[in-house]
């Protein structure tokens, strides 16, 4: 099956494993062709200085892509926030992205698939303004617009600067804000009877998830209870599992709001008439979104063998 879009996936694999879930299952698909893998920061907070959770990061996704059989590795992104609007200062990954971008020998259409922060699209987009024209961004981030504001959402806040300048460009967005994401939740019951007996990469994703559950826990002495969140995994609905004749994610609504700079507290500003309107998406099909998942982790382990 011919691909109905490239992708180029950034996520912070080394934070929660909602993205490790969600480039699994972006690779297995056929009607995308995923083109870039980037391993992206988390906030500095988050983390002891003595770890380097890029490299974790990348480390964690190689993982999921030999268990896929995926010949793809990983780039690392950054270690820094961008800083401050006119910091051009690139990473390992920026030339990869531009190079994409301005690709002249494809019409194939272009997603970045980002869900954390956005500091490698934004020094790529400085770096080279006309990228712009040439891909959509599908984002994991942000604050609802009719909430306020005590404090940026996470994405956003990892990296508050590099939000802001791509929310200041003329880059297409599709924005799955965080009362949007928050809606994809299963529970531990369907991620154990679905997901963890379909081979490696199942058990995998389920133990990842575990592993970190167990972690925040005892961390903060509380129960997270019995879901967990794949906020995700929209950025497989939106890119592949799209309509038919038309290829729209038509199965999840979505509205489009004037575009509004995302001003230092994570909330937005007046509305820029001059630039592209956003896609804001207010529902997730997770029928679809799910049931994708672990019909395609099922396929996968039979064809190696490896379904329990």
């Amino acid at each position: 099956m011919p691909a109905r879009a490239r992708v180029i996936i950034d996520n912070d694999f080394a934070g929660d494993p909602d993205g490790l879930f969600q480039l699994a299952h972006h690779v297995l698909c056929t009607s995308t062709e995923v083109v870039q893998v980037i391993a992206s920061r988390l906030p500095e907070a988050m983390v002891s200085p003595d770890r380097d959770v890029v490299a974790e990061g990348v480390a964690a996704a190689d993982e999921v892509l030999t268990l896929v059989g995926s010949a793809l590795r990983a780039v690392p992104g950054s270690r820094t926030a961008l800083g401050f609007p006119d910091d051009r200062s690139p990473s390992s990954a920026t030339e990869c992205i531009i190079r994409e971008a301005m690709r002249d020998d494809t019409d194939v259409p272009l997603f970045y698939a980002a869900g954390g922060a956005l500091t490698e699209l934004a020094t790529a987009f400085l770096a080279e303004p006309r990228i712009a024209e040439r891909l959509t961004l599908v984002w994991i981030g942000g604050l609802g617009y009719d909430e306020p504001a005590e404090q940026p959402e996470f994405n956003t806040g990892t990296d508050l600067v590099a939000a802001q300048v791509v929310f200041r460009s003329p880059i297409p967005i599709w924005q799955v804000p965080e009362p949007t994401y928050a809606q994809c939740l299963v529970s531990w019951a369907e991620l154990d009877r679905d997901v963890a007996p379909l081979g490696p990469l199942g058990s995998y994703l389920v133990g990842r998830w575990r592993t970190f559950t167990e972690r925040v826990e005892k961390m903060f002495g509380a129960s997270l209870g019995e879901c967990a969140v794949l906020g995700d995994s929209p950025l497989v609905l939106l890119t592949a599992l799209r309509g038919t004749f038309r290829a729209e994610p038509s199965s999840s609504p979505s509205t489009l709001v004037p575009r509004r700079p995302i001003e230092a507290d994570g909330s937005y500003g007046d509305a820029r008439a001059e630039l592209p309107v956003v896609r804001v998406f207010t529902g997730v099909d997770m029928r679809l979104m799910y049931a994708d998942l672990v019909a395609k982790l099922a396929a996968h382990a039979d064809e190696r063998g490896e379904a329990g």
